[in-house]
């Protein structure tokens, strides 16, 4: 039973579908059953896969069928898993949400992520392939030392439970409660309402991705993608139509205040909402700079160094699909600014034209409040479905990766004689114990101003002593194990002192320049300590590490698959994409 007073604006679901009047004057219409029916029947059907993966698979129960799906990934699975386990609930709400704020500027996280997914598929993911490695802490002991490859263990695996699951976890219950129009107050069957919708999630995403294993998570992340695009492209085109197209929507941003203009939390304009490179000084606090200069050391340590997403690269078939893989995830990267920043944009103009009424209460409900107002029945049990989607197949991925990290790099490590079968059992437990932990954790990011903000702020301490030990690692032979490991203890130690001075408000500077700065004193660091204590190269890391970057470019010609022609079309769209949008 719920109890608790329905929030401003939305009503408690009900039997009935009739509209109810909110305080701007508008309507809105509540979850229909067909609604509800849409949503239940994606649950059943999403669980069901997993569960029929986890059949699939068990006759060879083996670790690498569990972990790494057999290596039988092909490209086109691989770019649709990375872009999926990339994509959760965060990016639904929280790129609406600032966008309802600064506008289109967030959408740099998208977009230079393919230069780094370039970077993968040229230096990174080869030097995986060949050294068949099944986690990338495997990697960096084969490359420098065991110490190095438990570290990193541990910090994937803390890092994978409170960053991707438990952000997306948080983020889907906050939505669901507020499509369901539950107020902030209010209890189900005794327990907090957000912390219901966190465990019911948590706990159906942990069973099919316990059951399935790798295999369950690609192939519910490929469905689940093409729900989460389909519904995103549905509220983006409605809303876009509403407010009269590119023309109605740049006229009424360059002419209007913005909506928030009133309250006094807001004193900009939105006539720069549409560029995504901005000036020092920017409310946003990205300015362009800070972006070339620190998203560089998030997103290396995303894309090319963390287990969560590179797990699908180590699945693939062969290096040929390892390297085409994350070009064809960039190729999709260019579709989250228009489907999931965009409307954050579109919903700011449709406010200030009149037709939202008084817009939402608060920045953060900016998706669920398009839902509500621009979609008819059916079409909100889509995008509430797609939500659910978003948010679970970040869970699983993490999941996943957490049971094989754990399997591998630790229990493995220590008792060699471990049988798959062992190894196996040992990674469900994992699982469970992962999503208990994330649920557990996962309210804890109401402590930021905005979702989107706090996960790149925890990225920013976490990631650039690990960037500097791969980027080193890749390029540099002189780089030596016992420096690696003092570049790791060296920066964690520094990334944890800017948490607790960010995080008790001693110090909050620009968050994309602590990441740079922490990366040029891990870089120091690196230099020094492996000039000072030299170490030859390992015989068995000698394919590890590029003798000269310009060998990674080096083979024969494919043709018009080529991943080097591929690799420079991709950079080629982007820095355009960039030219019409600065």
């Amino acid at each position: 039973m719920i109890r608790g007073a329905a929030r401003p604006g939305l009503s408690v679901l009900s039997r009935t579908d009739t509209p109810v009047p909110i305080t701007n004057g508008t309507h809105i219409t509540v979850l229909s059953r067909i609604d509800i029916l849409i949503i239940a029947a994606y649950l059943c059907g999403i669980v069901s896969l997993g569960f029929w993966a986890g059949q699939r698979r068990r006759k060879g129960g083996e670790g690498s069928q569990y972990f790494l799906a057999g290596n039988t990934l092909t490209w086109p699975v691989i770019g649709l898993a990375m872009f999926a386990a990339n994509i959760s609930t965060v990016h639904l709400v929280s790129l609406a949400e600032s966008a309802y704020k600064y506008g289109l500027v967030y959408g740099n996280f998208e977009w230079m992520a393919g230069f780094t997914l370039v970077l993968l598929s040229l230096f990174f993911a080869p030097l995986y392939l060949r050294s068949r490695v099944t986690t990338l802490p495997d990697y960096l002991e084969r490359r420098y030392n065991r110490e190095c490859r438990d570290w990193l263990a541990v910090i994937s695996i803390v890092s994978a439970i409170v960053i991707h699951i438990g952000v997306a976890l948080y983020t889907a219950a906050w939505v669901l409660r507020g499509i369901l129009g539950i107020s902030p107050a209010a209890t189900i069957m005794g327990i907090d309402a957000l912390l219901f919708f966190i465990i019911i999630i948590g706990a159906l995403t942990g069973i099919y991705t316990m059951m399935g294993g790798l295999l369950a998570v690609v192939l519910t992340e490929s469905a689940q993608t093409v729900l989460l695009i389909a519904g995103a492209v549905v509220i983006t085109v409605v809303g876009f139509v509403r407010v009269g197209g590119w023309s109605g929507l740049a006229s009424t941003l360059a002419t209007q205040p913005h909506p928030m203009a009133g309250s006094g939390a807001v004193t900009w304009g939105t006539g720069n909402f549409l560029g995504l490179l901005r000036p020092a000084g920017d409310p946003s606090g990205l300015p362009w700079y800070s972006i070339f200069l620190g998203y560089p050391v998030l997103g290396i340590w995303y894309w090319c160094c963390d287990q969560t997403i590179v797990q699908r690269v180590l699945a693939a078939k062969d290096e040929r699909h390892a390297r085409l893989g994350p070009l064809f995830c960039a190729s999709v990267k260019i579709l989250p600014v228009f489907f999931f920043v965009l409307p954050g944009v579109i919903c700011v103009a449709l406010v200030q034209q009149g037709v939202l009424g008084r817009g939402p209460v608060a920045p953060a409900d900016t998706y669920t409040f398009m839902i509500m107002h621009l979609l008819p029945a059916g079409l909100k049990g889509l995008i509430a479905a797609a939500m659910l989607a978003a948010a679970m197949q970040t869970c699983s991925a993490a999941l996943n990766s957490t049971a094989t990290l754990f399997a591998y790099d630790i229990v493995k490590r220590r008792r060699p004689d471990t049988s798959d079968h062992e190894l196996v059992t040992i990674g469900k437990r994992v699982t469970v114990a992962a999503t208990v932990l994330a649920i557990a954790l996962s309210p804890l990011f109401g402590h930021y101003a905005t979702i989107i903000e706090g996960l790149n702020r925890l990225i920013s301490f976490i990631a650039p002593p690990i960037t500097a030990v791969f980027l080193f690692g890749v390029f540099w032979k002189k780089a030596s194990g016992r420096g690696a490991y003092i570049t790791l203890l060296a920066g964690a130690g520094a990334g944890f002192i800017a948490f607790v001075l960010d995080w008790y408000g001693w110090y909050r500077g620009n968050f994309m320049m602590t990441a740079f700065y922490l990366l040029v004193f891990c870089a120091l660091v690196m230099t020094g300590a492996s000039l000072a204590l030299p170490e030859p190269l390992k015989e068995e890391a000698t394919g590890l590490v590029w003798e000269r970057w310009r060998d990674a470019l080096r083979g024969e010609w494919r043709g018009p698959g080529d991943y080097r022609l591929l690799a420079g079309l991709v950079v080629c769209v982007f820095a355009c994409l960039y030219y019409a949008f600065r």
